[in-house]
């Protein structure tokens, strides 16, 4: 009863808003709350609901002032020498343009979280694609790819809840994937060409030109002009960035947060709080200043922090309630017995698209474990089922997931809805999936 109920509330889910019949922020609230009911569990639901965004807040107190910091860096220009590098590499080009979206996310995403991934490279790189006119869907979709590979590292979530849930070490785990992880990141390379490719001709097609466009810097004093070339959708002229005092107080200031943030010197919500009220003083001294920086920004924050805390009910009810074990353990007594020594290839190939049913821990806890020992139960290494596992669930499929904040984080900052961004990507991550596993079997990870 409770794991059908739990099934149902997610594919409830996921229709409304890959069809946008009802908003995300209106379904994560209103869909758990009648399973609940359903399932009777309304006399706990003041209490599950409180659960849930107990959990989740703080995550929504970082994320609120994370985006505070990182669009008061866009207006005073920290972004602009990066921008101007990308579009002076790129020559106006889309797909250079996606290209080098992807492997600045694979170089960001090196420290395995994926909040601060999304923060850091959607705000760098929208004003580029809005400089352009390109779609904010190959943004977040690129971003996606390059985060969901580059989350299989060892200090990632994945892979440290799946070593300790059976009690293995990184060279049991993640170093035997290894080269599967690097044809992943090859794969995504060859994705963000073909997707930038496209961008390209649709570009081209609305404009046969190529794009013109004559942008301010945050000061208002300079311009970036695109003219069309000969060679290719445009080419870029570039004045010279001034240097000032508050350029590099900002830079300096950005650089110190992210080596605190990758070194956890604080918990994360209090180094961005501590962050912005610094770079606020510092930027905007007087009072009318900074209301007006806040006024500014308060729809950016209210957007990005009311989803987190509604993906925080959805995942308190479905956790109280037990629905998610039950999820689990249905999902395990269906596997065949037949099936048991092509255990880590299913595991592989199904981890991607469960990531939009189980949370993290619910799989790599609740679910992971009952695999590996139906699997060594049929001669198979438990670990091959975990290396099976990193390959796609709550890795490649993260980003796309309604159960993790950081989720809407991307969609959030690239201003596109849920529904539209997992169209969009699904199945050029689930690719990315079906690629590492392929080259998991090619490599000797696991066997068919």
């Amino acid at each position: 009863m409770l794991a059908a109920l739990g099934f149902a509330t997610i594919a409830v889910l996921l229709l409304l808003t890959m069809t946008k019949r009802a908003s995300v922020l209106v379904a994560l609230i209103l869909l758990p709350v009648l399973a609940a009911l359903i399932g009777g569990f309304a006399g706990d639901l003041g209490e599950l609901i409180l659960g849930g965004l107990s959990k989740v807040a703080p995550t929504g107190i970082m994320i609120a002032f994370a985006v505070l910091y990182f669009s008061l860096m866009v207006d005073a220009g920290l972004f602009d020498p990066l921008i101007r590098g990308l579009l002076r590499a790129a020559q106006g080009d889309p797909l250079r343009i996606t290209v080098a979206t992807a492997v600045l996310t694979l170089c960001v995403a090196l420290d395995g979280d994926g909040a601060s991934t999304f923060l850091i490279t959607v705000s760098a790189l929208l004003p580029v694609y809005k400089r352009l006119g390109m779609n904010p869907l190959v943004l977040s979709g690129v971003v996606c790819l390059g985060a969901g590979v580059m989350n299989m590292v060892p200090w990632g979530g994945p892979t440290v809840r799946a070593m300790a849930a059976l009690k293995l070490d990184s060279s049991d785990v993640f170093n035997p994937v290894l080269p599967a992880m690097g044809f992943g990141v090859v794969w995504v390379l060859v994705a963000s060409y073909l997707l930038g490719r496209r961008e390209r001709n649709r570009l081209a097609a609305l404009s046969p030109q190529g794009p013109v466009t004559d942008v301010r810097t945050a000061d208002g004093q300079e311009r970036l002009a695109l003219r069309p070339s000969g060679d290719g959708p445009g080419t870029v002229h570039v004045p010279p960035l001034p240097r000032t005092w508050l350029n590099i107080f900002n830079l300096l200031l950005t650089i110190a947060l992210l080596v605190c943030l990758i070194q956890e010197v604080m918990p994360l919500p209090v180094l961005f709080v501590l962050g912005f009220a610094i770079a606020a003083l510092v930027n905007h001294p007087t009072w009318e200043q900074q209301q007006a920086l806040l006024d500014k920004h308060a729809k950016s924050v209210v957007l990005v922090t009311t989803m987190i805390f509604a993906a925080g009910v959805l995942t308190g009810i479905l956790t109280g309630t037990k629905m998610i074990d039950e999820m689990g353990e249905t999902l395990v007594s269906v596997v065949p017995d037949s099936f048991g020594s092509h255990l880590p290839v299913a595991v592989a190939v199904t981890g991607m698209p469960l990531s939009l049913v189980f949370t993290p821990d619910a799989y790599y806890f609740g679910v992971l474990p009952v695999l590996a020992e139906t699997a060594q139960g049929f001669g198979t290494d438990p670990a091959e089922v975990a290396r099976a596992a990193i390959l796609g669930q709550m890795t490649t499929g993260f980003p796309l997931s309604p159960l993790t904040a950081s989720t809407f984080i991307l969609v959030g900052m690239s201003g596109v809805s849920l529904g539209e961004h997992q169209r969009f990507i699904f199945r050029w991550a689930f690719a990315t999936t079906l690629v590492m596993t392929a080259g998991a079997l090619l490599t000797g990870a696991f066997s068919l």
